[in-house]
Formats: C-alpha cells, sequence, structure tokens
C-alpha cells in the first residue's frame, strides 16, 4: 500500500499549521473571490475540525468495535444508514431473510476495493465476523452471541446462520465495519485501519490528531478534499481556535450556538440523542455489597411528578437558548420508538399527586418532606451537561422538589450512579438501547445499563419476545410495547432530544441534506457523510 507521509508538529503547534483553512480570514472561496485553481489548492490543502475527543477513544479499529453507532469513515458495512434513518446498501447491495429468521444471505457489492488496492469479497467478511465473535469480549457492541456461523457460497454472497431469531442482527451488519482477511493486524489496525471507506488515515498521534486523506479505491469516489485533520482539544481550546480561523468545523454546546464567529456558521444537526435523568426505583439498600436506590425516587409519585409537572421548553431555553426538542421518550425518527407523548408543565396535577402520596411543605421553606425526609435527591452531570441539570433543578422546585444539581466526572458518576440521579445521553439505531435500560438482568451490573434497578417481569418478557420476533414489524411493535410498560413507571426522566451543534467556516459545505440524524456521540457523528463535503 502507498504509504502518504504528512510532516507534524505537537498539538500546540497543529492549529497553527493550518491558520490558512478555509475559515482563517472569515471569508470563503466565494467571498473572497477566489479563482477554480485556488479553489482546488484549498480543497487539496484541506481542513481541520474538531468534532469531541470520543473519536480518539479505543482506537478506529472495527473489530474491537470502533465507529459501530453508524457513522465509519475509514471502514464501510454491508449496511449504512440514510437521512430517513432507513438501512440502505453499501458494502451489499442486496439482502434476504429467512422465513424462519435464522438465515441472512447478503449480495455484496462487486468490484470494491480496500484502501490498500486489494479486492474485498465475501471472504473478508466471512473472517470479520469470525474474528469479532471469536473476541467478542473485545466489542461489546456488536452481540454476536446468536450467529452459528457466517459462510461464502461464492466470491460476492455471504450466508449468516443464527442459533436463535435475533430481530437486532440487521442492526448488526449496519455497526460493523469490514475488514480485509490478509491484511488484518489487531495492533495496526487501531491506529491505521485498511477499509473499503472513503478516507484512509495517514497519520495518527494518539490524543493530538488523526490526519485522513481520500480512499483513492473508495466505489462511490475518492473525496474531494484533498486532507482532513482532526485534533484533540477541550472544548474551550477549540472554540478559541475557531474564533481564530484556525479550524473549519468546531462542536460547541447548544449553550454556545447563539455565540458568533467571524467567517463561521452555526448549524444545529437533527439527532437522536436524548438527555434524560435516570431515577434509583429502589428504596436505599445494600444488595450484592452495593449500595444502591434512593429513598426519595424510590417513590413513583416523585418520579411521575417530575414527569408531568417540568416544563421541558422553558428548561431547554435555560439550558441550550431555546436548541432542542422536549423528549417524554425517544424520538420518532426511530421506527422502534413507541411514540407516545403526553403534556408537561401540569404543575397543579404534579403537586396534587405528590401531597396524595404525603408529600407536603410543613416547615414552609418551600420544599416538601414527608415522615422527616426532605423530598430532596442528588444529580450528578459530567462537563456541559451540568447546565441541564441546573435548569431541571431550578424548574422542578416549583413543584417543591429540590434537586442539588453537581457537576461530576464520570468517575464520581460511576461511584453514585446506582444511588443518585445521573443526565445521561441514550440513542442510537438499535432498539437493543431498550435492553439495556429496562431489562433487570442487567440491573447493577457494574456498566451503565440500568443503573435505576428498574425491575418489571412483564417488561422482561416483552424485551425477551422482541429479540426473538422475526425480521420487521413484529419486532417493533413488541419495542414499542416495551416502552410503553416501562414508561409508565418512569423510571427515567426524559427532557430533551438535543441538537448537535457546530460552527463549519463559511467557505466549507458539509452538506446538511445527506447528514443523517446523529446517534449519540459527542461530536463524532458529523462525520457520517464528511466524503460529500466540499470547499467552495
Amino acid at each position: 500500500m502507498k504509504k502518504l507521509l504528512a510532516i507534524v508538529c505537537v498539538l500546540f503547534f497543529v492549529v497553527s499549521a493550518f491558520a490558512g483553512c478555509t475559515g482563517g480570514d472569515g471569508a470563503g472561496a466565494e467571498s473572497s473571490g477566489e479563482s477554480d485553481a485556488e479553489t482546488s489548492a484549498a480543497a487539496e490543502e484541506g481542513i481541520v475540525a474538531y468534532v469531541g475527543t470520543t473519536i480518539f477513544d479505543g482506537g478506529l479499529d472495527p473489530v474491537k468495535g470502533a465507529m459501530s453507532y453508524g457513522y465509519p469513515f475509514t471502514n464501510a458495512a454491508l449496511l449504512k444508514v440514510n437521512p430517513a434513518s432507513e438501512y440502505v446498501p453499501d458494502m451489499a447491495t442486496a439482502w434476504r431473510v429467512s422465513e424462519d429468521a435464522l438465515v441472512y444471505t447478503f449480495d455484496l457489492r462487486e468490484g470494491v476495493q480496500f484502501s490498500d488496492g486489494s479486492d474485498m469479497t465475501a471472504e473478508d467478511v466471512v473472517f470479520t465476523y469470525e474474528t469479532v465473535k471469536a473476541g467478542q469480549a473485545e466489542n461489546e457492541n456488536v452481540d454476536l452471541s446468536r450467529l452459528f456461523s457466517v459462510e461464502a457460497p461464492d466470491d460476492y454472497t455471504v450466508t449468516f446462520t443464527l442459533s436463535e431469531p435475533f430481530s437486532p442482527f440487521l442492526d448488526t451488519t449496519a455497526q460493523l465495519g469490514i475488514v480485509p482477511s490478509d491484511a488484518y493486524d489487531s495492533e495496526r489496525f487501531a491506529q491505521y485501519p485498511i477499509g473499503t471507506g472513503p478516507w484512509t488515515v495517514v497519520q495518527y498521534d494518539a490524543n493530538q490528531q488523526i490526519i485522513v486523506e481520500p480512499n483513492a479505491y473508495y466505489y462511490e469516489g475518492a473525496p474531494s478534499i484533498g486532507r482532513v485533520t482532526l485534533v484533540y482539544m477541550d472544548n474551550d481550546a477549540a472554540l478559541a481556535a475557531a474564533r481564530s480561523g484556525r479550524l473549519d468545523v468546531v462542536m460547541v454546546s447548544p449553550n454556545y450556538a447563539s455565540e458568533t464567529v467571524a467567517g463561521m456558521t452555526v448549524f444545529p444537526l437533527e439527532t437522536m440523542d436524548v438527555r434524560n435523568v435516570s431515577l434509583p426505583v429502589q428504596p436505599a439498600q445494600e444488595k450484592d455489597g452495593l449500595t444502591v436506590g434512593n429513598d426519595v425516587t424510590s417513590d413513583i409519585a416523585v418520579r411521575e411528578a417530575l414527569a408531568i409537572g417540568i416544563d421541558r421548553e422553558t428548561i431547554i431555553q435555560n439550558a441550550f437558548n431555546g436548541i432542542g426538542k422536549p423528549a417524554v421518550g425517544f424520538t420518532s425518527n426511530l421506527i422502534w420508538a413507541s411514540g407516545a407523548a403526553y403534556a408537561d408543565n401540569r404543575k397543579d396535577e404534579a403537586k396534587a399527586l405528590l401531597e396524595s402520596a404525603g408529600w407536603v411543605d410543613a416547615d414552609g421553606d418551600g420544599f416538601r418532606e414527608r415522615n422527616g425526609v426532605a423530598c430532596a435527591f442528588d444529580v450528578l452531570a459530567a462537563e456541559d451537561r451540568y447546565v441541564l441539570a441546573a435548569a431541571l433543578a431550578e424548574d422542578a422546585a416549583a413543584l417543591g422538589i429540590k434537586i442539588n444539581a453537581h457537576s461530576a466526572s464520570w468517575d464520581d458518576i460511576s461511584a453514585r450512579m446506582n444511588t443518585a440521579g445521573i443526565v445521561w445521553g441514550w440513542g442510537q439505531y438499535s432498539p437493543t438501547v431498550l435492553r439495556s435500560l429496562f431489562d433487570s438482568r442487567n440491573a447493577f451490573s457494574g456498566g451503565f445499563d440500568n443503573v435505576v434497578g428498574y425491575s418489571n417481569p412483564a417488561v422482561d418478557a416483552l424485551i425477551d419476545k422482541a429479540i426473538a420476533a422475526g425480521f420487521g414489524e413484529d419486532a417493533i411493535e413488541d419495542w414499542k410495547q416495551v416502552q410503553n410498560v416501562a414508561d409508565a413507571d418512569f423510571p427515567y426522566l426524559y427532557i430533551v432530544n438535543i441538537e448537535h451543534c457546530y460552527f463549519v467556516a463559511d467557505g466549507l459545505d458539509i452538506s446538511v441534506g445527506t447528514q443523517i440524524p446523529h446517534p449519540h456521540g459527542h461530536g463524532s457523528p458529523i462525520i457520517c457523510n464528511m466524503k460529500d463535503w466540499t470547499l467552495r
């Protein structure tokens, strides 16, 4: 494979080295009257982007779980997601599912090459899936536990046989990027993967930058921008770099979206990323050596009063300058979302509910108590989520519920997530997120699944039924029922379907029309369509 070299300094000098990017003088190609040749030269020089830091976490190897939320840029999967949140062909051109939902057959795209120039065939797909299954512990994002076998009847046909029906399997085929069977290196691929996606990594400096250039062999044609440098920095430094013209794209929290940056335009992009607060549903207790539960949030009256009584529009306005949509569940751009809705800001009804449950303000301090226990609990939030926790606390005070909002590290959150409210972000194409949130068998598992200790045998049974359903509408209806039953217990307080916000240099077109609704991803999902970006 031809090696492409780049001369790079340490991070302090990275953005300075790219001071000539499109946002540098506040003018793009159109406004400055650049010639076609000058525009072409700018495209060749490339752009610099800050899309958060999680893209640096855990490396870029799809076998080990990288880019499994639906925005691969180096290793394409069999299917991909389109802007309408539908699965469409990518490395596969067509697929069929047997009547018993045990056999999935995919026809592969012919003539596709990896970034090293080698041909992609069914052998590579078989190798990828068998390697992930053999090392399943290294990839928690792709569940192949029910994959019995994967075979290649010929060079361009792949057949998957499941040991039992698993309705989310099609989601899996859109999450797992394909690697070459004869060139896979489990150590090198963390930084320099070889794939069939539109980009190839030419330099990887851990926690500093990732430099990518077009994959000359990409089946749709190489991207027009000659180089993209993804930089690692904190949010404030990134915004400062954008203001000084050294970044072409910068992710910002929605509460910064009202700022102005010369030569850049802010784009709030649609997501399926929902911010909710986990509310422990069990009383405080010791369980299996862990302290779990909360004596206030374990009362369903408190949880329901918050759900129906808070004013989500006001909270969003106070926390995010009004950017985002009120959420009482998962978003309608997911086909498996229940679509249930109810009116909030029903404060009188919420207060009556609390009083009926014995929560009254006996001492006149504005907050309720019951049997000497204050109607108060902590909510922990990492990074910019604190503003949402603070806005929630302010609104909940009108109900007589005292929420103590705390900015916390993820270590702090991990230590207290079974006893306090936590501001979470959830949102992905696969409905298996519902198993993570509601399955009692995941409760207090040590990970981020079901930290509230929710347990409902009817919900567990519905989850099993949804997973075992045949492919198609039956599974979707079962997943909707999972939400309808579980949400009636209010284990999570859904607040906002956020929009991911980015400042983009005026000379750069990020082709908003081909952006997919972003899954949860801390900034990185904007690169889902980076192959379509152009410099004007």
